[in-house]
């Protein structure tokens, strides 16, 4: 008996065998590992877990081996795994004020207290290639001093003190906070709900967004209060306890914009944040979204809403990379018939426009016509 395979089949089956060799890459070095991704490759795979909402490095680290290194590929595949995990409830808000800090900058105040923390960082590192990455040549031990425990203040609590910045923000006692993994989007939207889309909204649209306020578009002028990278414990309210147990501890970055705030008939001139708050060491993409949320609360401000940064349809509808990478990404799909349409009817219009020549009459206003 013969049994026929289709030919899209077999490309596809062939496609699925090349890709995992490709995958392997050259037999002769070793293969990279998931543990050397997830301590050599930190910030992709930060990124991953960020714009997938997914906290967990080994299953980021598989998605960066698995797509290869594409990001996007690999933020796909682990929301898509995301997907089929149980959900328990959600967790007690994180308490950013406790965390243990890796590192801690301001552009606002030198001499803060508790200290600038640079922490690693490429700020201050030459942009240069270097060759002693090819060989694997050992690193110097850094100097060390005792860490200091103890909550840090915020440079927003600083400000607060002359009553020259707006509160943190609150919400009404009955507000439910919404979970947009759960519910399709909606808008005008609620503050919480545009800081959920944002933190894991593509990091490159973001940035552009961001500069583009910087350059006008919004007309703002922001300062880096401060940001944070460090660890913070999550805690989830057990009901059958009657009080939150701790899950462990997550690494996330935070930051703080200050943007100066002529006033209005409600407020006094003061200073106003934006916030961004982003698993892993995500330092850009929480500075973007921070400049993002500013722009976005145009609106609640009373500013008149003058640049892209500050639509909220616009902005929301388009910074998830996952979606946006389907919608390109699927006209690489046969289209043949909806072509052949097209190609019909340019045909008869081109028929149509060399008649309307030929007879002495304007093509465009036969077409108009």
């Amino acid at each position: 008996m013969y049994v026929a395979v289709k030919g899209g089949e077999a490309a596809i089956a062939n496609a699925h065998r090349l890709l995992a060799d490709r995958r392997r890459g050259d037999r002769s070095l070793p293969a990279v590992g998931i543990d050397q991704i997830v301590t050599q490759l930190a910030l992709a795979v930060d990124r991953v877990m960020a714009e997938a909402s997914l906290y967990d490095r080994t299953l980021a680290a598989l998605a960066v081996r698995q797509a290869r290194g594409d990001m996007i590929e690999a933020i796909f595949l682990l929301r898509a795994y995301r997907t089929t995990l149980p959900r328990f409830g959600y967790s007690q808000p994180l308490d950013t004020s406790a965390m243990k800090i890796e590192r801690r900058i301001s552009a606002t105040y030198k001499d803060l207290p508790g200290g600038q923390l640079l922490g690693p960082t490429f700020d201050y590192t030459h942009r240069l290639l270097d060759p002693s990455l090819l060989t694997d040549e050992p690193v110097d031990e850094p100097m060390q001093r005792p860490a200091e425990d103890g909550r840090v203040m915020r440079v927003s609590e600083i400000l607060d003190q002359e009553g020259l910045i707006e509160g943190d923000g609150t919400m009404p006692v009955d507000h439910e906070i919404g979970d947009l993994t759960r519910e399709p989007l909606e808008f005008p939207m609620t503050r919480d709900l545009r800081l959920q889309a944002l933190a894991r909204g593509d990091e490159g649209f973001l940035l552009a967004l961001g500069y583009s306020t910087q350059r006008g578009y919004g007309r703002t002028h922001p300062f880096t209060g401060e940001i944070r990278i460090g660890e913070v414990e999550v805690e989830f309210d057990v009901p059958e306890l009657g009080f939150a147990v701790s899950l462990g501890r997550i690494q996330v970055t935070e930051c703080q914009m200050v943007n100066q705030f002529k006033g209005s008939a409600k407020a006094p001139p003061q200073f106003t944040r934006g916030y961004g708050l982003v698993f892993g060491q995500s330092e850009r993409k929480a500075m973007a979204m921070s400049l993002v949320d500013r722009a976005l609360r145009a609106e609640e401000l009373g500013e008149d809403i003058v640049a892209p940064a500050q639509d909220e349809e616009f902005v929301i509808s388009h910074s998830d990379n996952v979606q946006a990478t389907g919608f390109v990404e699927h006209l690489k799909l046969p289209h043949y018939v909806d072509f052949q349409a097209e190609l019909d009817l340019v045909r008869r219009m081109r028929r149509d426009f060399e008649a309307a020549r030929e007879s002495g009459m304007d093509p465009m206003t036969e077409a108009a016509e």
